[in-house]
């Protein structure tokens, strides 16, 4: 299996590009949709000197319920409030960030960066506006992520796992190629650690064993699959289980239904 984010173009381990190609990002703006803006849970708010802040609440297991930090301070007012939903595999990530992220712009000048032409926008809306302002959203929940990982605001889970450059260098392979044959020897070497450091490092990172970790990645991938309607044979050989009977047990044990029943609802 080709491994085409293994490295950056700056030569560097790139650590979200696997994860974010199966992410599924949908955006509603809720001020210019004209929807009750409590119903957002991503805001710009912008003060009387013209600071702005960016406050992001992830919604985790499709809850509606908003974090109480989203609230504007007593001298802001929103100049953005839009809905961000996020689905497909690698929406774990955002069970691994905090429930309320809350940026102050000045502080992360790449942030503010793609914040400003969202504001655009937003505030002189021209054709091809809702197209755009979904785009720069994506940038700016990749840009979140990113900065999460950058500052520490995990403290476990997958962006503490892909914080740490040994760990992350088997997270990355393991989301990459999920149909190698993988043993907990072959990823402690890919990390550069011993077997036992390996375990437990990623074991206090992750919040889950590597093996656990693997397994769960790749029937999360199996379940994507079997929505495109691919066979359950194929899908068992593209996620790395030895046999469709092998796969099949192991995914009704995680989601409580054969995999048959899973592509046929698909369909």
């Amino acid at each position: 299996m080709l491994v085409p984010y293994r490295t950056s173009f700056n030569g560097k381990l790139d650590r979200l590009s696997s994860l974010i190609d199966r992410l599924r990002v949908h955006v509603s703006n809720t001020l210019t949709e004209s929807r009750d803006e409590d119903f957002a849970n991503f805001r710009i708010y912008t003060n009387e000197e013209q600071a702005l802040r960016l406050v992001y609440s992830p919604l985790k297991n499709d809850e509606a319920r908003i974090c109480r930090g989203m609230e504007a301070m007593s001298d802001e007012r929103p100049l953005v409030a839009a809905r961000i939903t996020i689905s497909g595999v690698g929406a774990q990530l955002v069970s691994a960030l905090p429930d309320c992220i809350s940026v102050p712009l000045a502080e992360d000048p790449y942030l503010n960066a793609i914040v400003l032409p969202l504001i655009e926008e937003v505030t002189l809306p021209r054709c091809g506006g809702q197209a755009a302002f979904q785009r720069l959203c994506e940038v700016v929940v990749i840009r979140l992520l990113r900065h999460a990982m950058e500052t520490g605001k995990a403290d476990t889970g997958l962006l503490n796992g892909l914080a740490h450059p040994r760990i992350a260098a088997a997270l990355v392979a393991i989301h990459e190629a999920p149909g190698d044959i993988w043993t907990l020897e072959k990823l402690a070497e890919t990390a550069g650690m011993s077997r036992t450091q390996f375990a437990v490092t990623f074991k206090e990172r992750v919040g889950t064993t590597p093996m656990g970790y693997l397994s769960n990645w790749r029937l999360d991938i199996a379940r994507s699959e079997l929505e495109t309607g691919l066979q359950v044979k194929s899908v068992a050989s593209l996620c790395g289980f030895t046999s469709p009977a092998a796969f099949s047990r192991a995914f009704s044990r995680r989601f409580g239904y054969p995999p048959k029943q899973r592509r046929n609802n698909a369909a």
